[in-house]
């Protein structure tokens, strides 16, 4: 049986929805995160030279990455709707969503946390000279990019349910953590009906609101 090594507040939630989605059996080990920088404690760290969260097990397996994990898991459910199968009309959108998610927007997410961090962490005297700097990476950057990635997805919900098409798909579930800490690390414009929308008939199923009251409490890190 695979066990979710869940870590909390982590991309790991992402995980007890695809499994809750497949109707799969599965266990949780829970894990809380430590320290200040907010880190995954050292038992956790000790599950895999890479440590990160997600992480799975299944028998002698030890499989970090949200990509891999998904496949896996995938792999086991061979007639599951939630892979469109080559030659399917969702099978394009399907992969770019897929991997974009994880190419592109996790690791913008992830630069907004540390030039947040880079600003709350410092000492207060310099502060608004690290701010000055930071702001002005942010906006040259930071927020073009973002931005861009934005627009593109409220284009492709404002004509489809989900971001392939009509039905769910694997790809919605690992977008879905993105906004969730996006909703709390950037704030998503209200102008972004569509993708406001996707968040509310993502935690209006079933499956996703069984997976949450497995996860427990769930915070993303905002800063």
């Amino acid at each position: 049986m695979i066990t979710v090594h869940h870590l909390e507040n982590s991309q790991s939630i992402r995980i007890l929805w695809l499994l809750e989605e497949l109707d799969a059996e599965y266990h949780i080990e829970h894990y809380n995160r430590v320290g200040p920088q907010t880190l995954a404690p050292e038992e956790y760290r000790k599950l895999h030279t890479i440590g990160t969260s997600p992480t799975i097990s299944d028998g002698d397996l030890v499989l970090p990455e949200t990509g891999a994990i998904m496949d896996y898991i995938l792999d086991k459910h061979p007639g599951s709707t939630l892979r469109p199968a080559p030659g399917h009309p969702q099978r394009e959108r399907y992969l770019y969503w897929l991997h974009a998610t994880q190419a592109s927007y996790m690791p913008l997410l992830l630069e907004a946390l540390i030039f947040k961090r880079m600003i709350s962490k410092v000492p207060f005297f310099i502060r608004p000279i690290i701010s000055l700097v930071v702001n002005k990476v942010r906006d040259g950057y930071l927020w073009q990019r973002y931005g861009r990635h934005m627009e593109f997805m409220e284009a492709e919900l404002s004509r489809s349910t989900w971001l392939s098409g009509e039905q769910l798909t694997a790809a919605d579930i690992v977008m879905g953590y993105c906004l969730q800490v996006a909703e709390v690390r950037t704030g998503i414009d209200p102008k972004y009906a569509h993708i406001h929308g996707f968040l509310k008939r993502m935690r209006e199923r079933p499956a996703y609101q069984r997976a949450l009251e497995k996860n427990g409490p769930f915070n993303p890190l905002a800063e």
